[in-house]
């Protein structure tokens, strides 16, 4: 979902630079696609650190159990 919205804007954003489009609209649409992207990453690498995030608690527990 996140990614097809990356997609459509940035299709907008370069038609508006390929029709000479008035400045201001081409920066607000990269502004908007750069939140896109930081947002995509974002999720990104808090899907990626989860797993890691609960191994690292599982060692931490383990050892205080064998302690």
């Amino acid at each position: 979902m996140l990614d097809e919205r990356i997609c459509k804007l940035r299709e907008e954003l370069n038609n508006s630079i390929l029709n000479g489009q008035d400045y201001s609209i081409t920066y607000e649409l990269s502004i908007q696609l750069d939140d896109l992207i930081a947002e995509y990453y974002k999720m990104e690498l808090e899907r990626g650190m989860k797993p890691k995030i609960k191994k690292a608690k599982a060692k931490v527990r383990k050892k205080l159990i064998c302690y």
